[in-house]
């Protein structure tokens, strides 16, 4: 048997642990098919719907019809068509922060964990951005650049990184009192090898967790921005601009601002109910249990 086979036998076993206990409960399941669905909406949406900006002024306010069986916006946009459009543009933020998150905030976490001098500057820094509400960071930085997508992602990625630093951070300073990392030092074990092989693997599940409401965070967040104007252009369909152009029909078309509310609210139940289930299916005393 190679080193190599050694090395990397006993984490595919526990993914494969991993993966049997998260498939043996219905409700994660359930969430990871309605996830999937959101995820295929949005990959497909240009083969499932028409056009999202098409603008039929003889429409507006229509009920539903063959042609927009959701029926029309005050504009006459297809409403079906624009939730599915919003679709994409809501896991496209929430996946690409979740992961501008994860990578930043381990970086930054594990050097705070592991320089004294340079952590403690960081973690103050940290604090101080943290002092700030995350919601109120972001309309401030989306309200300083122009509208788009990408404005969206730095806007709110960069109040979420500091949750996420310190969450590495505890998880260092935790594993470097372990005595198989005082062995790795003792044997002349530092720098990228020592994080690499002792530091990095250790700090992967509560990430994982982490990095599932950093992208529930991110979703919500990007609807508010996007209801409050300083989001996505009004050209690009998302469910927070669908619900703030509703707002003034609420009365009288309630549908127009339920159905991206409905969309919106699943997935972000359905993300943070995977959290959950990932966080139980990690933590030892419940694996000793035999339940999530």
């Amino acid at each position: 048997m190679t080193h190599a086979s050694v090395v990397r036998t006993p984490r595919t076993s526990r993914l494969g642990a991993l993966s049997a206990r998260l498939s043996r409960d219905p409700v994660t399941v359930v969430c990871m098919v309605i996830l999937a669905a959101f995820v295929a909406v949005a990959f497909f949406a240009p083969f499932i719907a028409g056009d999202p900006v098409k603008i039929s002024p003889a429409d507006r306010l229509d009920g539903p019809s063959a042609d927009a069986i959701w029926g029309r916006d005050h504009l006459g946009r297809d409403v079906f068509a624009r939730a599915v459009y919003g679709t994409r543009v809501s896991m496209t933020v929430g996946f690409s922060i979740a992961a501008l998150t994860t990578v930043l905030g381990v970086a930054i976490g594990i050097y705070a964990g592991m320089s004294r001098t340079g952590g403690a500057i960081v973690m103050r820094l940290n604090d101080a951005m943290m002092a700030i509400p995350a919601i109120l960071l972001a309309i401030a930085l989306a309200a300083l650049m122009d509208a788009g997508l990408m404005t969206v992602i730095i806007a709110i990625t960069v109040p979420e990184v500091p949750r996420m630093v310190r969450l590495v951070r505890s998880v260092v300073l935790g594993v470097r009192q372990q005595p198989y990392v005082s062995a790795a030092i003792s044997i002349g074990t530092s720098g990228l090898p020592l994080v690499w092989r002792h530091i990095l693997p250790n700090t992967l599940g509560p990430v994982l967790v982490q990095a599932t409401y950093a992208c529930a965070s991110a979703i919500i967040a990007a609807a508010v921005l996007s209801f409050l104007g300083v989001g996505t252009s009004p050209e690009i369909p998302s469910w927070g601009g669908m619900m703030a152009d509703a707002r003034s029909y609420f009365r009288i078309h309630p549908e127009l601002m339920a159905y991206p509310g409905v969309l919106l609210s699943l997935m972000v139940l359905v993300v943070n109910i995977l959290g959950d289930r990932l966080s139980d299916a990690l933590d030892p005393r419940k694996q000793k249990r035999g339940a999530l």
